[in-house]
């Protein structure tokens, strides 16, 4: 069974790639080809039924920016679900920023992501193919 990228979310990963936010969007111009450590940053990408904005499989870091819809107590249980979903099954580290921190303090998001990158994955309880 295929985890990561599966074909049926294809087309929902390339409409949300297309209708991004504006801080999606600002973030990808830095960390795309590779600006980052050296690492690969996908968009997008899909690690079972979840799309996770931004991953770097090397490091295997998710990176998240949260709009009004994640400030709701079901959307907070929600992303907390999630993260503790991926953590525990993918061994994924999960941050978050608010879309708003990208505009204000882009210097700031790129170094707690840099901080995170360096840091080791957790053991995986499950070893799955990404």
């Amino acid at each position: 069974m295929q985890h990561s990228n599966r074909p049926t979310l294809l087309t929902f990963r390339r409409e949300l790639r297309t209708a991004g936010t504006p801080a999606e969007a600002f973030l990808w111009t830095r960390l795309k080809g590779r600006q980052m450590n050296g690492m690969r940053f996908r968009r997008q990408f899909s690690v079972d039924c979840f799309i996770l904005d931004f991953y770097c499989p090397e490091c295997r870091l998710a990176v998240e920016l949260d709009g009004a819809g994640h400030f709701t107590e079901e959307g907070r249980i929600y992303d907390e679900a999630r993260t503790e979903y991926l953590g525990q099954l993918h061994g994924i580290r999960v941050i978050r920023f608010e879309n708003r921190e990208v505009f204000e303090h882009i210097e700031g998001v790129l170094g707690e992501i840099r901080g995170e990158m360096l840091q080791l994955p957790p053991p995986l309880a499950r070893v799955l193919p990404l």
